[in-house]
């Protein structure tokens, strides 16, 4: 666990710059549930840490800004019942909204029209299905 979290290829977060902190979990465990801190609670201060390159701290801080405090994110796992299962979800999750956070956008949507062979087949489509309908009524004349 001393080693650090990959993020991308070219990014990985240094164990030095994760913070975390372990609490009595809810959730399945037993009696064992009452006496072991196995919930973890992940945090990495994205707007002060130095590995972040510039362009991407400034996408992911727009990106994350509901989920920040103070500059910093905080993930918590408690799904397992073993703290070491719950530190390896936590980081998984870490990096995987980090990732997601510092990917380039997506290429701009070019608006499209439908074609007039398209809007022909739906007006018959609808025709169609109007007409079964209106067979299926049953008349009261």
């Amino acid at each position: 666990m001393d080693d650090g979290m990959r993020v991308t290829d070219r990014w990985v977060v240094p164990a030095a710059e994760l913070r975390e902190r372990f609490s009595r979990s809810s959730g399945p465990g037993g009696q064992g549930v009452n006496t072991t801190d196995s919930r973890v609670e992940l945090s990495f201060d994205l707007a002060n840490s130095p590995t972040v390159p510039e362009p991407l701290r400034v996408r992911a801080l727009d990106r994350l800004a509901g989920r920040l405090v103070d500059g910093v994110l905080t993930i918590a796992a408690s799904e397992h019942r073993a703290q070491l299962a719950n530190r390896e979800a936590a980081r998984e999750r870490l990096a995987a909204l980090l990732r997601e956070a510092v990917a380039p956008p997506p290429p701009p949507r070019r608006p499209t029209r439908p074609s007039r062979a398209a809007k022909e087949r739906r007006l018959a489509e609808k025709k169609r299905r109007s007409q079964r309908k209106r067979d299926r009524r049953a008349d009261s004349d």
